[in-house]
């Protein structure tokens, strides 16, 4: 099989101001096409092609609309996920670093007596798919021959792994009895990602959600399962870790973007929760 291109994907990639920092092109990977890049606003339609999309975001919030929906808020490391042979309707509110992984249909299906069918997803989370494009993002950046076994080791994860967590025919979650509605939970969650570089009082936290700070904080743990403070720790700690393994902004201008007061707190906090160093993760 030839190399997967970008002749294989639905055409955001072609779009005459995407200017990509890297791709796979030229590394011969049969069903797997990866690239990274900084996007503009836009709104368009894209023609269905042969390659499952995932689109993982790496900096900062951003509103995607998808068909007719309302726009959603998507965050650093949540996905966009467009099944193979279906058109695709999107609309950009403003401008967002991406990583996207192309996956050949062929290679989904390899193996399988039933045909497998994808889901249409924006903004959700998956840190295994997360980790596995990284993953191939990193090996195109210290690219050598000897990796090939490599990638098609990983692409065969990625495959298991939207097969598993991803297909249309998965069934739904019930939703919780108790807790934030979706709504009160998502306008948490667009406030502390518009200002991880500062401090956010609890009092703001529950005001966006018209709830007491008592009845927030309770409601919030029951729905998250962890305390706000944690969870904007998490929130900080997965944007540093982004951009620390994509990028090559200063790691103390990373601690200032994600709210730690300095570089040597970030690295304190890194050791204590990841088991890893913001230089490790830049190396690794």
């Amino acid at each position: 099989m030839a190399e997967l291109g970008v002749a294989d994907t639905n055409g955001i990639l072609a779009m005459p101001w995407i200017e990509p920092e890297r791709t796979s092109a030229g590394l011969g990977w049969e069903h797997v096409y990866v690239s990274k890049q900084r996007e503009v606003p836009y709104a368009a339609t894209f023609n269905a092609a042969a390659s499952h999309q995932l689109i993982i975001h790496l900096v900062k919030p951003v509103k995607v609309r998808r068909g007719r929906l309302r726009p959603k808020n998507v965050l650093p490391g949540e996905m966009f996920l467009q099944p193979a042979h279906g058109e695709l309707s999107v609309e950009v509110g403003g401008e967002l670093e991406t990583l996207h992984v192309y996956l050949a249909d062929e290679a989904l299906q390899a193996g399988r007596d039933k045909p497998v069918r994808l889901a249409e997803e924006l903004g959700t989370t998956d840190p295994l798919l997360e980790q596995l494009a990284l993953a191939l993002d990193a090996t195109v950046r210290e690219w050598e021959p000897s990796a090939r076994t490599y990638v098609d080791q990983v692409t065969a994860l990625i495959a298991s792994q939207l097969i598993r967590n991803h297909s249309a025919s998965r069934p739904i979650p019930e939703p919780k009895a108790t807790g934030l509605s979706q709504r009160q939970f998502d306008q948490v969650r667009d406030l502390l990602a518009e200002r991880l570089h500062e401090p956010v009082p609890l009092k703001d936290m529950a005001a966006v959600a018209g709830l007491s700070v008592s009845q927030f904080s309770r409601q919030f743990k029951v729905t998250t399962g962890t305390a706000p403070h944690r969870f904007l720790l998490k929130m900080r700690l997965k944007q540093a870790e982004l951009l620390l393994r994509t990028g090559s902004v200063p790691i103390a201008d990373i601690a200032a973007q994600c709210g730690f007061t300095h570089q040597e707190h970030m690295t304190r906090v890194m050791r204590a929760h990841l088991g890893t160093t913001p230089g490790a993760l830049r190396t690794g």
